[in-house]
């Protein structure tokens, strides 16, 4: 097998370039477990503002950012509502569950991603019924599975979580995708919500980091829960260093990564045995022909194209250090598979 030379598996594969390397190495540093590193001061506080916000906590990972948002808005022994495929209930090892002592209540997603409010209001318990863990806090995901959920969902959402008294976050991972899709500052896009957790690391290319956002106490609370889930940094401005400079620079390129992936998803519909799911982001799934097994997928890995796929599915992701050379390359090499195909 090659080497890899285009990577499509995820936006969390991007290396960090030239000018972030030289803000990382150049950055002023402290113990923040003190409080004392000024470069973490800047982006939590950066953060905050920019979210309009009181608070910000920087965190090793997006898995531990909606950690302690569920852990800061629920005790033992409660509830939180989420949908069935959210990272924070889907693929974060049950930690809310086996660390936190919080019950999910997963639901099912409509086809746009949403959670249908009338089955969220109805999945609601207080306090007064024994049986029931009683509900805490409604988590939404947005982009969810590459898919943009709109300011009057979110809106909605926040209002019937406030008719019913409870906290509401979001796992904004790829937030600054959706404000690019959606076309609004990411202020606008966080307002509905009591915390948001926002990824470094995926689209905006730094090598590590997120960083929850919300209310002074709960931060106050999150930042305890972080200490002792082992996450308290020492010299940690060196990597808020490089989240400082993805803020700065690489926001308003999103839209690049965006138009790529439509034009792959493009390429890629014009193959009969491929069904594409056309992105609103930078998320491109799909579905092949059963018949194809993961001949397709093993191709293309040993042809320089790495790409997540397996049982017939495909996810398709671009980022920072994909270009439009490496999308036509790509559709290249599928094209050069169904030739194989034809010929044999």
């Amino acid at each position: 097998m090659s080497n890899a030379i285009y990577d499509f598996r995820s936006d969390t594969v991007t290396q960090p370039g030239a000018g972030m390397r030289a803000a990382m190495a150049a950055a002023e540093v402290g113990d923040d477990v003190y409080g004392d590193d000024p470069t973490v001061n800047r982006l939590q506080g950066r953060m905050a503002e920019m979210l309009g916000k009181e608070a910000a906590l920087f965190v090793p990972s997006g898995t531990m950012s909606n950690l302690l948002a569920l852990m800061s808005h629920c005790g033992r022994g409660e509830a939180f509502i989420a949908g069935q495929n959210a990272h924070c209930y889907a693929y974060e090892g049950g930690n809310a569950a086996v660390l936190g002592s919080i019950q999910p209540q997963p639901l099912e997603h409509e086809r746009d991603g949403t959670l249908r409010l009338e089955k969220v209001a109805a999945a609601i318990h207080g306090d007064r019924d024994i049986h029931h863990a009683p509900t805490r806090l409604l988590a939404l995901e947005n982009t969810i599975g590459g898919k943009v959920l709109s300011l009057d969902y979110m809106r909605a959402a926040g209002a019937l979580a406030r008719r019913h008294g409870l906290g509401f976050h979001l796992d904004g991972a790829r937030a600054f995708n959706a404000c690019t899709a959606l076309g609004v500052d990411i202020g606008v896009f966080a307002a509905p919500f009591d915390t948001v957790s926002i990824c470094l690391s995926k689209g905006l290319g730094a090598p590590v980091g997120s960083v929850l956002v919300g209310p002074r106490a709960l931060i106050e609370r999150a930042n305890r829960n972080r200490k002792m889930l082992g996450g308290g940094l020492r010299q940690a401005g060196i990597l808020a260093a490089a989240g400082l400079y993805a803020l700065d620079h690489n926001v308003a390129r999103l839209a690049q990564d965006h138009a790529l992936a439509q034009r792959l998803a493009e390429g890629l519909a014009q193959f009969a045995a491929l069904t594409v799911t056309m992105p609103d982001t930078n998320i491109i799934f799909v579905d092949m022909d059963e018949r194809l097994g993961d001949r397709f997928t093993t191709y293309l890995n040993a042809h320089g194209v790495r790409i997540n796929g397996s049982y017939g599915k495909q996810r398709w992701v671009t980022h920072l250090d994909v270009d439009e050379s490496a999308v036509e390359t790509a559709l290249g090499q599928v094209g050069a598979f169904f030739e194989t195909q034809a010929a044999g």
